[in-house]
């Protein structure tokens, strides 16, 4: 059983063009768990709070995973490639050698509210073609047991009294599981993972709480992350009693360098200059 390293403690502040975020992984350098480099919650009812979103900007070395649960969001890339994410539905992007795209919120029924997620890829694949797989709600497996337990995968195999579902992103190098979960009062869940993987249990409404048998030795509350490193082979945690909504994400580490300077992420500082350059001249995409 993996057991908690530390909690992080998700910093409000702001990105893009003021949107009103969360931010728990990746809010200094010493706040990252490899491969998983940035985890920001957005959401409110404030439209002045998230409508500017985020224009047109830059990525290369990494991957970036944003997942909607109210509201919508639309996308458009330098190739005037197109998305519209509606609430559930998942755009799983690598940037490879670079894209530069936009991410405009909006909102529905007064509310927009999601993740985004930063999934560095190691030094082979950083200046791969960009490629997106963009993931509709219906097509995102869930599990609901008898218990009032419901996971979605998004990616990775998940099984549980006999039934196994399996999130549709594949092929990613770094094997990851992405599970929304869902837990009622005093709800309990196992999960199988690698004993070489890192893993990471956001909690988004609720609670968990530490109990004996879980890999919890603290409670974790609402913008709280729990850090779980290599060794031990399954998660075991517990909500409190109102309930839990939280994400579990977990993958195996690439264990290279970083080198990050904004929205690039590559293995040097050379290769940082690098990018810069081709932004500035033109090339990055080239």
């Amino acid at each position: 059983m993996k057991v908690l390293q530390r909690v992080i403690q998700a910093q409000r502040t702001s990105d893009g063009a003021g949107v009103t975020l969360h931010r728990s992984l990746g809010q200094s350098h010493f706040a990252r768990l490899d491969p998983f480099l940035m985890l920001d919650e957005f959401g409110s009812d404030r439209p002045d709070e998230y409508i500017a979103g985020f224009p047109a900007h830059p990525h290369r070395g990494f991957q970036t995973v944003t997942y909607m649960l109210e509201g919508h969001m639309l996308h458009e890339d330098h190739l005037g490639n197109k998305g519209h994410l509606r609430s559930g539905d998942v755009q799983w992007m690598n940037a490879g050698r670079g894209i530069i795209h936009s991410e405009m919120p909006q909102q529905e029924r007064g509310l927009m509210r999601g993740f985004q997620l930063w999934v560095n890829l190691p030094a082979r694949e950083k200046m791969g073609p960009a490629a997106y797989q963009d993931i509709p709600a219906a097509a995102i497996p869930s599990y609901v047991g008898t218990d009032g337990v419901v996971v979605k995968a998004v990616a990775g195999l998940f099984e549980r009294d006999g039934e196994r579902i399996e999130g549709p992103v594949r092929g990613v190098s770094t094997s990851p599981l992405f599970f929304d979960v869902h837990l009622p009062a005093d709800g309990r869940l196992q999960q199988s993972v690698p004993a070489a993987h890192n893993s990471f249990i956001y909690v988004y409404e609720g609670s968990l709480v530490a109990a004996q048998g879980t890999s919890l030795t603290q409670g974790l509350g609402a913008k709280q992350g729990g850090v779980f490193g290599p060794g031990g082979d399954a998660l075991i945690f517990q909500a409190g009693p109102a309930g839990c909504r939280c994400l579990l994400l977990s993958a195996q580490p690439i264990g290279e360098p970083i080198a990050q300077y904004g929205p690039f992420v590559m293995n040097t500082r050379e290769e940082i200059e690098q990018a810069v350059r081709d932004y500035q001249s033109g090339r990055l995409t080239a």
